[in-house]
């Protein structure tokens, strides 16, 4: 590897690990509750859910329990060290209803109009950039189906308006939560 790339690398680890370490903190439950942010998010029993950028699985076990045996949770990040910490949680915990993929969230390899919700918590930057995600995300829900966004930044009608763009209805707000629809006549449903 060419020094640049080695360097990028040794960052992109080193941010991994500095969120690990907040994420896998013990209080953190305390002041930011996984199960109401993703219950805001519309998650529930039985549902296919799509978690992009799942970093250390703060998220994901929960979500996994929310939606239980008869539902299921794809976790997906663009970081190896995520996948490998959300796969040693799944062990860990012994729970069979999720699949960590590690992917670029602008191509999961899901199939179209597979999930009922995906939700996307505490990105400030997204790989591949929001428009190709939201396509792929467009892609993959059923029609009529969820997308939940948690605003970390930046402007609310800004971030509306985007998400919208990408085929999707703004419905509500649960608190920093952003509930968006997939709209039933657009883009190939």
């Amino acid at each position: 590897m060419s020094n640049n790339i080695k360097e990028r690398h040794h960052h992109l680890n080193f941010a991994f690990r500095i969120i690990s370490l907040m994420h896998d903190n013990p209080l953190l439950p305390i002041f930011r509750n996984p199960y109401k942010l993703l219950r805001a998010a519309g998650l529930k029993s039985g549902q296919k859910v799509l978690e992009v950028g799942c970093g250390p699985g703060f998220f994901t076990i929960p979500a996994a329990k929310i939606v239980g045996k008869e539902g299921f949770v794809y976790a997906v990040d663009a970081h190896p060290l995520a996948i490998e910490r959300v796969k040693e949680k799944i062990k860990k915990e012994g729970i069979k209803n999720i699949k960590s993929i590690l992917a670029n969230a602008s191509d999961t390899g899901l199939p179209d109009r597979s999930i009922d919700l995906a939700f996307l918590f505490g990105l400030r930057y997204i790989a591949g950039g929001l428009e190709n995600v939201m396509s792929e995300i467009h892609r993959v829900l059923k029609p009529g189906a969820v997308l939940s966004f948690e605003k970390t930044r930046g402007s609310a009608k800004k971030l509306i308006e985007e998400v919208e763009r990408g085929g999707f209805t703004y419905s509500e707000r649960q608190g920093r939560i952003f509930l968006f629809t997939k709209k039933r006549n657009s883009r190939n449903n």
